[in-house]
């Protein structure tokens, strides 16, 4: 498959092996790995910084094995999950970013270019969590009002 913005084709990546048990050397303390979770996003972690986390300091190489679930999840039944999905909201701040990076140079097409992709991405993403219930059905992406949905 190509790449969807420029000319060249794909390049195929690994996939993860088959693996339905936490290794023996892995930390499996449940209640550990739940407050850890809770902690890190308490501290401003996102989910992907939580994991890595967990990898590379706790020993926890797949949460969803020791789990079950996985640490969306596991702040969804805590209740301090936001209303947008992590993923849109990093798109949207990143759209921000560059609105105010064209506000003081309107002459940047290349990052105008950026903006117009990332807008395009927001949409795309919008309609898949629209269809999948977790955006309300009547939501729309606009510009001027990006500010107050990222705040």
């Amino acid at each position: 498959m190509a790449r969807m913005y420029s000319s060249r084709k794909g390049v195929s990546g690994s996939s993860k092996p088959y693996v339905t048990a936490a290794p023996a050397w892995s930390n499996t303390d449940v209640a550990a790995i739940e407050g850890l979770i809770l902690n890190y996003h308490k501290a401003g972690h996102s989910a992907a910084e939580i994991g890595a986390l967990l990898r590379d300091r706790h020993a926890v190489p797949n949460v969803r094995l020791v789990l079950g679930r996985r640490i969306t999840a596991v702040l969804a039944e805590s209740g301090s999950i936001g209303s947008y999905p992590e993923d849109l909201m990093s798109l949207m701040r990143r759209a921000v970013g560059l609105i105010d990076h064209m506000g003081a140079n309107h002459k940047d097409l290349h990052n105008r270019r950026a903006l117009e992709l990332t807008e395009a991405k927001i949409r795309r993403l919008a309609s898949y969590y629209i269809g999948e219930g977790r955006l309300p059905s009547d939501w729309r992406y606009k510009r001027d009002q990006l500010r107050l949905m990222v705040e």
